[in-house]
């Protein structure tokens, strides 16, 4: 993204769906249209109208006004969950006055991702001991 506030539409969807990691493709079959018009769409050559950022801020389970105002004062926070369900959530940091605390924050968030990483870790180790167990008993 670009080093100043006005990072233009196309480059927030086009950073948004890598951020997702899905192709031009995938996004746009999401959105119902040819991947030949979702590329010139992220490359800045076609205009999006308020409807179709409107579905674009659905796909991406954002809210319209948060895709509006991203820009580099924003911290993600991405995931997946047990059953694979992809989780993002956005964060305002220009609220945060100095540097540290901006960093304090991200760490906070890493905190809660080790955090979650090491309960689907122990998710996953008792799936492992009922399959050898089960296997065992076979």
């Amino acid at each position: 993204m670009q080093a100043n506030n006005t990072i233009k539409i196309n480059e927030k969807i086009k950073f948004i769906r890598s951020l997702k990691s899905w192709t031009q493709e995938q996004f746009a079959e999401k959105l119902g249209i040819t991947t030949h018009a979702y590329a010139k769409m992220e490359r800045g050559e076609t205009d999006v109208n308020f409807s179709r950022l409107q579905q674009i801020a659905e796909i991406i389970e954002m809210d319209l006004l948060q895709l509006l105002t991203l820009d580099e004062k924003n911290i993600f926070n991405s995931s997946y969950d047990y059953s694979s369900q992809y989780h993002c959530s956005l964060y305002q940091v220009n609220s945060l006055s100095e540097g540290t605390a901006k960093d304090k924050f991200i760490i906070e968030q890493q905190k809660k991702e080790i955090e979650y990483l090491k309960k689907e870790v122990n998710y996953l180790k008792e799936i492992n001991n009922l399959l050898q167990n089960k296997q065992e008993n076979n």
